[in-house]
């Protein structure tokens, strides 16, 4: 396959995260969202994460609405929206929570995210973790359906290691796998995800970007905040920055996807587009999130 054959949707560098928009979070009301909506495209912040399942299948359609009063231009933004999943939640009749990627599935679960979004087309699409059970031939019937009649644009995966992708990849391009990755949770640069994806030309998105900094008080991150404190001075920027700039100067060129719905946060992650790290600086968080030298 000739990658540079492949139209390539430009994302915004900063991708704003949805799933605690709704009912997984914040429960912001429509007109709270429409304004935040606006703020995140006036930052240039303009693409934006859903997937089906968030608030309980319920979050797409609430963005939707709210988009719909925002008065913002379709074609000024991305959406991006998962599919694969099945969650206890949403008046589903499951069982067990589950893995589906049948055709039918994928299709009908892109219909429906196009309905409660208010839109005729999905920037991109995502697998949303990998099933045991998931057939290539199968998957690629349901994504070049979608994509000839127009209801996605590009295709990609979400939590998958590179043999998954190499197996899904087989008959339909992948342009994304959105993972995990962090100062604290950065294995993918050691097991060969991030390698794999600056040699196929995969665009990296890193979901949870800020990692457990914030969220836990442990002796790694308690060297992580020592480091930033001492680095803010130098960069003339707030910790959160740092950890984003951290992640920004990957030569894959990951796209970070932040979930904040606080205005002046949003504005932060996009002031670390501009802060370009020394390198030594760089393997300095590097050596305090792993609590030694450099081999």
């Amino acid at each position: 396959m000739n990658r540079s054959k492949t139209k390539r949707v430009k994302y915004s560098r900063i991708i704003a995260g949805t799933m605690t928009w709704g009912a997984w979070g914040k429960k912001l009301s429509t007109a709270t969202m429409a304004d935040l909506m606006q703020f995140c495209v006036a930052q240039g912040v303009t693409t934006f994460d859903h997937a089906d399942i968030y608030g309980g299948y319920t979050t797409e359609a609430e963005f939707g609405t709210a988009f719909a009063q925002s008065g913002l231009n379709r074609e000024a933004v991305q959406l991006i929206s998962k599919c694969g999943i099945q969650h206890l939640s949403g008046g589903r009749n499951n069982k067990i929570g589950h893995y589906s990627y049948d055709k039918d599935y994928i299709i009908c679960s892109v219909e429906t995210s196009l309905k409660n979004l208010q839109t005729e087309y999905l920037d991109l699409l995502l697998l949303h973790r990998p099933s045991p059970l998931m057939h290539p031939e199968e998957i690629s019937e349901a994504i070049q359906t979608l994509k000839q009649q127009g209801k996605i644009k590009n295709f990609g995966v979400s939590n998958f290691t590179p043999s998954q992708v190499a197996l899904i990849s087989k008959n339909v391009p992948i342009e994304v796998n959105q993972i995990e990755f962090s100062l604290t949770e950065y294995s993918a640069m050691f097991d060969g995800r991030l390698d794999h994806l600056l040699l196929k030309e995969i665009n990296p998105m890193a979901w949870s970007p800020l990692g457990n900094v914030f969220k836990e008080d442990t002796e790694q991150t308690r060297r992580i905040k020592k480091l930033l404190g001492e680095l803010s001075n130098k960069y003339n920027a707030t910790a959160d920055a740092l950890l984003l700039a951290w992640i920004l100067k990957h030569p894959s060129k990951i796209h970070p996807v932040v979930g904040t719905t606080t205005k002046d946060r949003l504005v932060r992650a996009v002031e670390a587009t501009a802060i370009d790290l020394e390198v030594e600086d760089w393997f300095l968080m590097l050596v305090a999130s792993q609590g030694r030298p450099m081999p």
